[in-house]
């Protein structure tokens, strides 16, 4: 349970940094390289999170 509530801080915190990069660089370049950053980090925390806490309830 901490584990994930945990993780999610982390990718609040890590939303917030890249949100507030973009917002002061306004470049299309940037844009498109946090945005991919931030689907590569929720792929790992809802797809692989998801599958380790499920390993470990059994």
């Amino acid at each position: 349970m901490t584990d994930s509530i945990l993780a999610f801080v982390a990718f609040a915190v890590l939303v917030a940094f890249l949100g507030i990069l973009v917002f002061y660089v306004p470049r299309l370049d940037l844009g498109l390289v946090v945005g991919a950053t931030l689907l590569l980090a929720a792929y790992d925390f809802f797809w692989h999170g998801r599958k380790h806490s499920a390993k470990n309830k059994q």
